[in-house]
């Protein structure tokens, strides 16, 4: 203004300026010693959240509001980095029209537990055709081995299925049971996480072995766990109608169905 002659008012009306605008001086930031110690601590602290590092600025001798502490924090990006579970993905499984018995078989675990309050788990396998339970291994432990024992048991009574449904349970997804089923040509079809629908029927199955025997008995024993779930395995089968295979029994529903695959 000096060099041209110019007057404030008129050179800040030539330059489009407010002229409180131009005569505006910023304040010294009143945050940049906080900050400073903000980012000290957060260094040596740094699985700390806002929260401690408020404390710990107290301590020091500060007295600061937690909204400001904040709106610090977030924008010198001294947020904790937290690690991303990482989730199993899997397609979805189809669910297939089912024409005869050992087509598939259906497996999951059920828990319980005994008088004493020692846990009992259930290994239910069902033959999703014929609705039959295959197998109900009882124990306080079932590791992946006892599962291919028990449908080695299973294969040695009516042959082999084409494939087997489960889920994602370590039983299910160990190296000695996906050899297993490598090893004699069984289709392995594992549900997605988080949907246990996709393997419905032995759910259902599972439904009714809570209710009906299950919660109806209370074990005093391992071995009497056995037993009970054994004889409600052959009623389930011989005796009890099933409403969707128009209320005849598994094993009827088998006897009148296509033979068994050798």
């Amino acid at each position: 203004m000096k060099e041209y002659d110019y007057s404030e008012r008129a050179a800040c009306k030539l330059l489009d300026v407010d002229r409180s605008s131009y005569r505006y001086e910023p304040k010294p930031d009143r945050n940049a010693q906080l900050l400073q110690e903000l980012i000290e601590i957060a260094r040596q602290k740094p699985r700390y959240g806002y929260r401690r590092l408020q404390v710990l600025l107290e301590r020091r001798g500060w007295t600061v509001n937690h909204k400001r502490l904040y709106r610090l924090y977030r924008k010198e990006n001294l947020a904790v980095r937290r690690l991303r579970r990482k989730r199993l993905l899997r397609p979805a499984v189809p669910i297939a029209q089912l024409q005869r018995a050992n087509e598939e078989w259906s497996m999951d675990f059920v828990m319980d537990g005994l008088a004493t309050g020692r846990a009992v788990r259930v290994l239910t396998i069902v033959d999703s055709f014929t609705r039959e339970c295959l197998a109900l291994e009882v124990d306080s432990c079932l590791s992946s081995r006892r599962v291919t024992r028990a449908l080695e048991w299973i294969i040695q009574q009516r042959g082999a299925p084409e494939r087997v449904r489960c889920d994602n349970g370590p039983e299910f997804t160990s190296r000695h049971f996906l050899g297993w089923c490598e090893e004699r040509r069984i289709q392995l079809l594992h549900i997605q996480p988080g949907r246990p629908m996709q393997n419905g029927r032995v759910e259902s199955f599972n439904g009714r072995l809570r209710d009906e025997c299950l919660n109806a008995n209370w074990f005093q024993s391992i071995g009497q766990a056995k037993q009970r779930i054994e004889s409600w395995r052959e009623e389930y089968n011989r005796e009890r109608p099933h409403s969707s295979l128009g209320y005849l029994t598994p094993a009827e529903f088998a006897a009148r169905g296509a033979p068994l695959l050798s």
